[in-house]
Formats: C-alpha cells, structure tokens, sequence
C-alpha cells in the first residue's frame, strides 16, 4: 500500500510539473510572438452577407442588451441577417418578438427561430439553423455579451485567406469589479486570452472557438461536420475537428468583446462544471485522431495539454489528498526522505505558473501590475485549489463517458456592485453534496496542518493551509447564496 500511495502521489506531481512545462512554453513564446512588429490590421474591402446567431435560452435579464448591441453593428444592413435561435420556456421569447418588431423598423433583417423542443440544447439549436444561415459568414455571440458596433468591421478582413476558418476575439469583462469572484474570474479568464491563445497560435498548434465573440466561415463548420451535440463544449470539439480538416484559426488579441462574469459561486460552479467535463469528453473523441494526424510532435503534445487541460484538477486533488498519507509515511520510513528532497524539482512547475500569470497581469493591469497580482494570484490560486473536487468530478465524469444535459449558466445584468442578484427567477439556492465534501476536505486539511505541526515536519504545512483556505471559501461561496436568498 504504502508504494502505490507513494507511486500514485509521484505521478500527480510529475502530471502537474509537465503541465506547468507546457505553460511556461506558451508564455515564452507569447513574448516572442509580440516582440514582433505590429502589422496594421487589414481593412474590409468589400462586405459580405454575414449571419449573426445569437443562441438563447430563458434569458430575459440580457437578451435585450443583445439584441439592441447587434442592431449597431456598423455594417450594410442589406448584407446582414441576424438570427435568434431562441429555445426559451418563459418570457423571454415574448421579450425577443416586441424588441423584434422593434428592429424590422429600422430595416434590420431579424428573425427569431423558436424550438419547442431543445434537442441538442445549444449545440442542436446551431445545427438545426444551418438550412436556413444565407450568409457567408456566421457571427455567435451568447447571450452574456455585449459585441462593439465595429466586430464585423475589425474581423471580417482576416478571412481574405481562404484558409481560415474562425477568428475569434477576446473576451472583455463588463463586471470585472463587482466582486472578489469576478476579479479572480476575469483574472483566470485574461491568461487564456491572451497567452494560451497567442501562444497557441503563434507556435502553430490548435486553438479553439470560446464559444462565442466569434466568426466562422460556413464551409469550415460544413467540412467539419457541422455541430455536435454529444460533448458539452461543441466548441472546442468542432474547433479541433476543423482544424484536424486543416483549417486556419485566427485570434484576435487586440479586439475585445465584453462580457458578463458569473456573481454567485453557484453559478460559477455551473459553468466550470460544463467547461472541464466538455473539455475532458471532447479529449475524449479526437485526441485519438490528433495522436494518429501527421502533425509534428510539438503540436501534438500542446494539443494533449490543450485537451487534458481540466486533467490537472484531478492530479491536484489526488496529490492533495495523498499528501497528508505521504507525510506518514515520512514518519514511518525515513528512508523515503529522499524523495521529498526531490520534489524540491516540482517547485519549478509553481514558478512556471507563477510567470505565466505575471505576464498576463502584466498585459492587463498595466496601472499597478505588481499590486494586482500580489493581491490576486495569491487568491486564484487557493480558489483554483478549492474547486479542484468539483471540478476534477466533472472531469472524471467526461473522461468516463456519463452523460449530462447541458446546464446554462443564470446571466444577472448585472455590471456594478449596487445591482443585487437576489430576485433572480433562474437562481435555485440550495447546499449540495459537493458543498458538503468540500466542507470535509477543508477539514481534512486542517488535520493535516495539525500533523505537520505534531511531527514538527513544516514542509507540507503551507501546502495543507493553502487546500484548506481553499476548500473552506469554496464552502463558504457556495453556501451564501442559500442563507442570503
């Protein structure tokens, strides 16, 4: 027992290093790719017929901030043609039709295509709309986001390479400053926008689709497949099917599309619940066929992390756990103290990340970057500890196969802290069972401090204060919400 806790903790580690490897590989070649001079963006010679989707369910606080976004797009509106794939059971669709009615006046072409029946959830409302898109190009954007009258003008250029397929912009935060959870949210968030997709891109491995604040070229989802409903991120799955196809992705740094951040731990849990487990099942079916491609291996192997990227949440709950065994074991067998004299090599891998946040608070807290990541890395990183049960359980289950419905995740309008959640129809607050381990784990931990202070052994200590800091304001975000309503 004691070698397989032993071998079981040693290959979390080893996972979580080569991991952090491959983030510090993006990071350096996003300085690389933006010590390059910039090139002025093309501009749009000619214009033509765009589709935009904006994909809906039961969104009655935002749609119409949507709707009236896209109704200013700067761009001909004869070449325009904008679609409500609307799956809504409340009012939000009588609240689409009145703004509609609204729109043709002004000589939009504007239509709602309402289901009664949301087979496929979003993935199905984007597949079953492709018989009537009559554009070229498809713009989609949720229903969270707020596009600038500008988007169509700032991407459409990029598609006079007939080779690509997508161009995606960032994500920007409409409430980044609401809460602490949106500040650490939208810090997480701003990392991947822009060094693992920069990165990505420059170093010629895939990128993906976020799902919205996008472009697609018909024929690319066409001769990919079309959407898919059997992953939870039909994003990233028709992303990677498409580029396998040999398709180029575009990403846009520069050009940001703002967004609402969940407010309630609830509702941030519902969205890294389809995220991570989307991820894993989407690994899943193609990386088989990215493993057997005739990529080159370096492309292969940022794919697998791409891919696996949710993976690492397992590996740190299970060397979580398997931490406080291990400093038994240390106790009993003191001859294994060499292999805790080794793991000094892991420290490396904390650096890593620790650089590849740095670099990204320094792109976007150019005001005071050093004060903002001492304020919020600190934090993102015993958050990210603490969601490491729900999220890994997502994972295992994508990884497994189970299947789920698609749970979207409850949009507020809400932009400034003097705006309250509490009245939201969309919201169901009760404590679960996943709380309830969470609840456990923090007090798991804290045993483990204990332990580390009663065999005078330090070397786990700020580890376990971290998983129980963590887990404990999981609990604590998680059960709020119920008390408060």
């Amino acid at each position: 027992m004691i070698i397989l806790i032993t071998i079981i903790y040693s290959i979390s580690l080893l996972y979580i290093f080569l991991f952090s490897l491959g983030q510090l590989h993006l990071t350096f070649v996003y300085l690389r790719e933006k010590r390059k001079k910039s090139i002025e963006p093309p501009l749009l010679k000619e214009y033509p017929l765009v589709t935009v989707q904006l994909p809906v369910f039961n969104e009655k606080y935002v749609v119409e901030r949507l709707l009236d976004a896209v109704s200013k797009f700067n761009y001909p509106k004869e070449n325009l043609e904008i679609q409500v794939l609307d799956d809504s059971t409340d009012e939000t669709t009588q609240l689409i039709r009145r703004k509609i009615e609204a729109l043709v006046t002004q000589g939009l072409n504007i239509k709602i295509i309402h289901r009664t029946i949301r087979k496929g959830f979003k993935a199905g409302a984007l597949a079953d709309s492709m018989s009537s898109v009559k554009g070229e190009f498809i713009a989609i954007f949720d229903a969270d986001f707020v596009p600038e009258p500008d988007f169509l003008l700032k991407t459409l250029p990029y598609f006079a390479d007939s080779k690509i397929g997508v161009v995606q912009t960032r994500w920007g935060h409409l409430n980044r400053d609401y809460s602490i959870l949106t500040q650490l949210q939208a810090f997480g968030l701003d990392a991947h926008f822009s060094i693992e997709q920069t990165g990505r891109e420059a170093a010629g491995s895939f990128i993906n689709f976020n799902g919205t604040c996008g472009v697609w070229r018909k024929s690319c989802i066409e001769d990919a497949g079309g959407w898919q409903d059997d992953t939870l991120t039909e994003d990233l799955d028709l992303s990677y099917r498409a580029q396998l196809r040999g398709w180029k992705f575009h990403y846009l740094e520069e050009v940001a599309t703002p967004g609402e951040l969940p407010v309630i731990m609830p509702a941030i849990k519902s969205q890294q619940y389809r995220w991570n487990k989307g991820a894993a099942e989407t690994a899943r079916k193609n990386f088989g066929k990215v493993f057997l491609s005739n990529l080159p291996l370096q492309n292969k192997i940022h794919a697998f992390f791409h891919l696996f990227n949710s993976s690492v949440f397992v590996f740190l709950l299970i060397a979580a756990i398997l931490s406080i065994p291990m400093l038994l074991i240390k106790q009993q067998h003191p001859e294994l103290v060499w292999l805790f004299h080794a793991g000094i090599i892991f420290l490396m891998g904390f650096f890593s990340i620790t650089f590849f946040y740095w670099i990204a608070t320094k792109r976007f807290y150019k005001d005071a970057p050093v004060k903002t990541f001492y304020s919020l890395f600190p934090r993102f990183l015993i958050v990210s500890m603490g969601l490491s049960f729900h999220n890994g359980v997502a994972v295992l289950e994508g990884l497994v196969g189970r299947k789920t419905p698609f749970i979207r995740t409850p949009k507020f309008n809400i932009t400034n802290k003097r705006q309250p959640w509490l009245g939201n129809t969309y919201i169901h607050t009760k404590i679960t069972l996943s709380s309830w381990a969470e609840a456990l784990l923090c007090l798991y931990f804290i045993f483990g401090i204990v332990a580390g202070i009663w065999f005078k052994d330090g070397s786990l200590i700020f580890f376990h204060v971290m998983l129980a800091m963590g887990f404990g304001s999981i609990f604590y975000y998680s059960v709020r919400p119920s008390l408060d309503a």
